[in-house]
Order: structure tokens, then sequence, then C-alpha cells
């Protein structure tokens, strides 16, 4: 896939956006700061048709933003492991100040969440804000690693009619 731009949100969330060939279906990528390095390489090597978005958040507010923007047909969340499945969570609820100016509520409590059925996932468990938060808007989800991002994606997109 092919890095077509970059920029920042307004809770100063770093995106990138990646195009691969004609048709697919958009997907989204989400990291925390700390695992998402190699993120923009692992996605330039992916073979596949779509878009794919990735944003690089601190907290659950950014991440449900740019959910809502891009309507993803799934969501990779990096984790420091791959899980098949999670618990519900709840989020000490906070008010966000930047420096910036903007302010935001965040917190509250997400639903337990399973991997995609179309995908191999192991059966490790465990607890992840992120994933739970995306459960509770209805997208499917997978937590995977950033090594492992790649194949991931390109095993969603096979088992996805027109996505790869």
């Amino acid at each position: 896939m092919q890095h077509t731009r970059t920029w920042t949100d307004i809770y100063r969330s770093a995106h990138a956006s990646f195009e691969g060939r004609a048709g697919g279906h958009p997907w989204l990528v989400a990291a925390p700061a700390e695992l998402a390095a190699d993120l923009p390489a692992a996605l330039a090597a992916v073979d596949g048709k779509g878009t794919v978005e990735l944003i690089v958040h601190d907290g659950l507010t950014p991440l449900l933003a740019a959910l809502k923007e891009v309507t993803p047909r799934g969501v990779l969340i990096i984790g420091k492991q791959a899980l098949a499945s999670g618990p519900e969570v709840t989020v000490p609820e906070t008010l966000i100040s930047d420096a910036g100016g903007v302010e935001y509520a965040e917190g509250g409590t997400f639903p337990a969440w399973a991997a995609s059925t179309e995908l191999k996932t192991g059966k490790r468990k465990g607890q992840n804000a992120a994933a739970s938060a995306v459960a509770s808007l209805d997208v499917p989800v997978v937590v995977t690693t950033a090594a492992t991002v790649q194949r991931t994606l390109e095993d969603w997109m096979d088992s996805t009619p027109h996505g790869r």
C-alpha cells in the first residue's frame, strides 16, 4: 500500500493514510505511541485493495472519533501481545486538557469483545480497553502485534469478500 498523507487531529493524535489497489474496504489500525514505530513500514508492505488509516493515539476518545470518521470494515488494535478476546473494561472518568485548548471527558464502561471469527487468533484472552471501545460501536476488532500486523491484515482481507 502507498502512504498518501499524514496529519494530526484535534486530540493531537497522529494519523496516516495508506491506499492499496482500487476497490476493497477501509480498515483502521490503532496503536499507542510506544508500539507504533514499525507500523508505517508494515502497512506500506501490505498487498491488498482498499485503504488503511493508522491512528497513533493516547486514550480512547481519539480512537472512537477516528472510528466514526473512517467507518472501517474492521479495526486492528496493536498490543504487546495478540489476543482472541477480552472482558468488559471500565476506564476511570477523567477530564483531558491539552495545550491546544481542547477539553474532553473520557472514560466509561466498555463491553467484552471477541476477535472476528474470520481470523485464527488463538485462545489468549486479556483486557484491552481499545478493543472494548471498538466493540462498543459494533465494529469487528482484533488485537495483534506490530510484528504481525501485515500478515493479520492480509489474512483478514483474504477472508473478506472483495477484500484483497
